[in-house]
């Protein structure tokens, strides 16, 4: 069988079947928000099997998420992208990601149907790997256990793995979500294993930064983004070079409590960024958001959370390039 070379990932949506001359593969299967390092060991763990099955690894989700679909729950701020978590679960050894869209054809499907039709038949999977907490198939009617005996009556290898514990508690999209929400960036990105990362075009602003002295990228989140409101320590990437950087998350009550957006201003840095797609990586939290009594103290702030944003950087080990 032919196997492809390692790049570029293989993305595949809703496919019909498995790709003719792809290796068979080795699904983790789950919403991997975050691809955080309870992610990335079921990622590895499906790597190992997949190198002993002769297969390729591959992540398998699901959109929209279940949960959104049956309602349960309002909808959570997403921490990844689909591009950033295909990308994420590459960098973690996964050859590329699968997703299917999740509709009441799936949604109606028993735990049976969904490894013997979808899995097996469909997808030509050779090898599973999900945590202990794993459940599907009809009203969640199928366990990690009911997944393991399965997949020994198919002549599919199954392994669950226990959670990830990072300071004696599991791993989880939560958790992060709970850090962000808290500007505790130090947790979510231990819980990550790397710094949490967003990306976005860079938009029009009001130009007001270039009238302070601080000209920014300006970049919308997502509607429901959960970031405590405030000023952060990141990396900006445009165009593969790496910058130092300070970025403001917020309303900016001073001027007019407008819709939030997140502000970004490159040190040492002169051009025209419209258009251009940015990556923010949050290295630390400086401060929460402040309404000032005029510019003059805005300034004066403002160049003490830069030179605060320099020096946890270099902290950091991020050096400009």
């Amino acid at each position: 069988m032919i196997t492809p070379p390692l790049s570029p990932a293989v993305l595949l949506t809703d496919p019909p079947a498995w790709p003719e001359g792809l290796a068979r593969p080795v699904f983790t299967i789950g919403n991997f928000d975050g691809v955080h390092r309870g992610h990335q060991a079921l990622i590895e763990s499906a790597a190992a099997l997949a190198g002993a099955e002769g297969g390729l690894p591959f992540v398998l989700t699901f959109d929209p998420h279940p949960r959104l679909y049956f309602k349960r729950s309002p909808e959570p701020f997403t921490l990844t992208s689909p591009d950033l978590k295909a990308e994420a679960a590459v960098a973690a050894g996964a050859r590329g990601m699968v997703t299917l869209t999740f509709d009441a054809a799936l949604a109606a499907l028993t735990a049976r149907d969904f490894v013997e039709a979808v899995l097996r038949d469909r997808l030509n999977c050779c090898g599973i790997v999900v945590g202990q907490d794993f459940q599907f198939g009809r009203g969640r009617e199928g366990s990690a256990a009911t997944l393991a005996s399965l997949g020994s009556e198919l002549g599919i290898p199954v392994i669950v793995l226990p959670p990830v514990l990072v300071e004696g508690e599991p791993a989880s999209s939560s958790r992060i979500r709970k850090a962000l929400s808290a500007g505790d960036m130090a947790a979510a990105n231990r819980l990550l294993g790397r710094p949490w990362k967003i990306r976005a075009v860079v938009a029009h602003g009001d130009k007001r930064g270039r009238l302070l002295g601080y000209p920014t990228a300006n970049l919308l989140l997502e509607r429901n983004a959960g970031l405590r409101y405030g000023i952060y320590a990141v990396r900006a990437v445009i165009g593969g070079v790496t910058h130092q950087a300070v970025a403001s998350f917020g309303s900016r009550p001073t001027f007019d409590n407008g819709a939030p957006r997140l502000e970004v201003h490159l040190f040492d840095f002169a051009g025209d960024l419209y258009g251009q797609t940015m990556d923010v990586d949050f290295i630390g939290f400086i401060r929460p958001e402040l309404k000032f009594d005029g510019v003059e103290p805005l300034i004066r702030q403002m160049d003490e959370d830069s030179r605060l944003a320099r020096e946890m950087l270099k902290r950091s080990g991020a050096h400009p390039v």
